[in-house]
């Protein structure tokens, strides 16, 4: 009897950046390939290695699929992910 070991392939995620976090960035919009059963932390720790973003995510507002979510909400495939920092204004 074998045991087959079967990775699980990456998911893919939409991304949308909106004021100094698509400064930051450079683009205001992102596909990236992630591990399945990846968190929103997780996923913004990527794009802080990969843009040298500062800003913790503490900071910002997130939303899956154009509803809020909080930081330990576990991404699906082709979920859309919006990071949005806050806003000052008057």
């Amino acid at each position: 009897m074998s045991t087959q070991h079967t990775e699980r392939a990456p998911i893919t995620v939409h991304l949308l950046y909106f004021a100094s976090v698509a400064e930051a960035t450079g683009r205001h919009e992102d596909v990236v390939h992630i591990a399945p059963d990846s968190s929103l932390t997780e996923l913004y720790a990527q794009i802080q290695a990969r843009y040298g973003i500062t800003r913790p995510y503490r900071e910002l507002r997130v939303a899956v699929n154009d509803d809020f979510a909080p930081w330990t909400t576990v991404l699906q495939d082709g979920d859309w992910v919006a990071f949005i920092p806050p806003v000052a204004g008057g």
